[in-house]
């Protein structure tokens, strides 16, 4: 079987990172940093900042389309459509699986085909794109990459 490469992967995500050790980072999970010889960053940081950013442009989106919708209402809109579930769904389709960097437990135990690896997998990528970029290029990317099907308006 052919590994999958990083250029694969801008290539379906429609994006070329400037700074490919923050793909690399977001890519690699923390079984494989702690097993690694030399020091190795992982993807939990990216993840919580991919996770606010992910939350923010959900969130802008529905209170821009939706002029009538209280708070309440917004929220739960927001928490139907980013949630692990529908992340790692997202993952799948984006086959992001198949770049994931596992230590040998993990790997062993099909950790690319975890939802929650995926789901933490897709945030670190949208926190990646952002570092790389700024926040117009993430919005653009999460609408095209998560939510391409699904209209927050």
């Amino acid at each position: 079987m052919k590994k999958n490469t990083i250029e694969q992967l801008e290539e379906k995500i429609n994006y070329t990172f400037k700074n490919k050790n923050l793909l690399t980072n977001a890519l690699t999970h923390k079984t494989y940093a702690f097993e690694a010889r030399i020091p190795v960053e992982y993807n939990e940081r990216l993840e919580l900042l991919g996770d606010s950013i992910l939350n923010f442009v959900v969130a802008e989106q529905l209170y821009k389309s939706n002029k009538y919708f209280s708070e309440g209402e917004l929220t739960r809109r927001r928490a139907i459509l980013v949630n692990n579930d529908f992340l790692a769904k997202k993952a799948r389709e984006l086959k992001i699986g198949g770049y994931l960097l596992f230590g040998k437990g993990e790997k062993k135990q099909n950790g690319h085909r975890n939802p929650s690896n995926l789901a933490n997998a897709l945030e670190a990528l949208i926190g990646a794109v952002y570092l790389d970029s700024n926040l117009d290029n993430v919005r653009t990317f999460i609408l095209q990459n998560v939510f391409n099907e699904i209209p927050l308006f």
